[in-house]
């Protein structure tokens, strides 16, 4: 990460990708094959969007996926399913992207330098 603005980027994706993906999953379990409104695919979408910006190539988890077709309306279960994945590269990010001070606490790491940023622990083996 290069500023503190592209971490509070990432938290807050990582937010929204939790609570569309808490609200679909619920959804999904009632009724796995039924296509989610137009609305809903709408801030769905938006939210893809941001995140696949956040992410980058790197951690984007699909090559060539960049949001759903709504004309080509998906299941509850698909969306849930596209958006776990996100979850998981969006985590992997940031688990890659903090580091511990020499007292225990995380922090993320903006450039080269460990932030005064605080951040919980990895949950993903991190390349740092």
């Amino acid at each position: 990460m290069k500023t503190k603005e592209d971490v509070e980027q990432l938290e807050k994706v990582i937010g929204q990708l939790q609570g569309a993906h808490s609200e679909i999953s619920i959804l999904a379990k009632k009724n796995p094959a039924d296509s989610v409104n137009a609305f809903k695919l709408k801030l769905i979408n938006k939210v893809v969007e941001t995140a696949n910006a956040v992410l980058g190539n790197n951690y984007k988890p699909f090559d060539g996926f960049d949001q759903f077709d709504p004309d080509d309306v998906p299941s509850t279960s698909d969306v849930a399913m596209v958006l776990s994945q996100y979850m998981e590269e969006a985590e992997r990010y940031r688990s890659d992207s903090v580091k511990t001070d020499n007292f225990g606490q995380w922090f993320y790491i903006i450039g080269d330098r460990l932030s005064s940023t605080p951040s919980g622990p990895p949950s993903k083996v991190g390349k740092k």
